[in-house]
């Protein structure tokens, strides 16, 4: 067999290359190149417990209305169950404070915890700008609505296979800048044993400005320069990562968006891990160029043009005619019940 059959398809990392991730042990090398960010921890005991409840409603005190005052104070439980989130006992007053704060710095923010944010839960805001939170509620709301965080609750997804034994960690939440860009300009791009080997778009449609002739050339050029200059040796120990970066609107600069472990859970996008490997293989031989992927035909078969970005997280149709002329506590009280009710009925 030769060494390079030997070589697997995903290197071996340590609960270090996981927790070098997580947007606070990243984040404060390179503020300067990424998007502001508020970093908020401890969080109060409590928080996780309410993330992990069932039913999806704000904590006490956290909606903003213009008398100060709680929409959804006067409605009382007619089910009298102690396990209702219409008995809701989640409160964080200083948390709240602390994302009015935040928010009133910002404009708006984006929600995220240690390695996920709530791209799943657009859903519930009552806003069309991509996951656009302007309350304190709002961020409570992504979030407990949210399938992907639930990664970030339970040692046993957010390090699996990790040969490290029970790794101990404090949840954090951090607040960015909500921007609203281009997602043309997003791509991420892989690094394996210190090598950047792959480049791909990041979001799945076809974009005809993206296939001149020298785009793919001036996007691998500005990368590699941006990650050999001011990524490779700042980053830490890791040496294998995933880093998803927006380029400027004249693709000479770009922004650092976010960090992802090397490993099966993080999406490829245009490659597969094999695919991969076989790149990090021929990086071995000099010259060596990082490959990039762009989709380069409307046609493509990762090009999805009309499906919208996490339509299998949607919410069900039945949930959106609950919504109706209800405001966002409201409603979260009316699914749960609608919940609540279909599974009595199928009990």
């Amino acid at each position: 067999m030769s060494a390079e059959e030997n070589i697997p398809v995903f290197p071996e990392l340590t609960i270090q290359d996981i927790f070098n991730c997580q947007i606070s042990s990243w984040y404060p090398k390179f503020s300067n190149i990424s998007m502001k960010t508020t970093i908020i921890r401890p969080l109060p005991a409590a928080f996780r417990e309410y993330l992990q409840a069932d039913g999806v409603f704000p904590p006490i005190g956290s909606n903003d209305s213009e008398d100060g005052q709680e929409p959804d104070d006067d409605i009382e439980n007619s089910s009298g169950s102690d396990e209702s989130p219409l008995n809701n006992t989640f409160s964080f007053p200083d948390l709240d404070k602390t994302i009015r704060t935040v928010i009133e710095d910002y404009g708006a923010v984006f929600p995220k915890l240690n390695w996920s944010s709530p791209k799943d839960a657009q859903w519930i805001l009552s806003t069309s700008e991509f996951l656009r939170c302007s309350s304190p509620a709002d961020v409570y709301l992504s979030l407990k609505a949210s399938d992907f965080i639930h990664h970030d609750l339970d040692p046993t997804s957010a390090f699996e296979g990790i040969r490290d034994p029970n790794p101990v960690y404090d949840l954090e939440l951090a607040l960015r800048k909500w921007y609203h860009f281009d997602r043309s300009r997003e791509m991420r791009c892989f690094v394996r044993d210190g090598t950047l080997i792959g480049i791909s778009q990041r979001d799945a449609v076809y974009y005809d400005f993206l296939f001149s002739s020298s785009m793919p050339e001036t996007i691998m050029q500005t990368i590699q320069t941006f990650w050999e200059r001011d990524i490779r040796d700042q980053y830490g120990s890791t040496s294998s990562y995933v880093v998803d970066v927006l380029l400027t609107r004249d693709f000479k600069r770009l922004h650092i968006v976010d960090f992802n472990p090397f490993i099966a859970k993080t999406d490829p996008l245009l490659f597969t891990y094999d695919e991969l490997r076989t790149i990090f293989i021929a990086s071995r031989e000099s010259p060596f160029a990082p490959v990039v992927r762009i989709i380069d035909n409307p046609a493509h078969p990762y090009a999805n043009v009309n499906a919208p970005r996490y339509q299998h997280n949607m919410v069900p149709l039945d949930a959106l005619a609950l919504s109706h002329g209800r405001n966002r506590p409201d409603f979260a009280n009316a699914l749960a019940e609608a919940v609540k009710e279909a599974n009595s009925a199928s009990a």
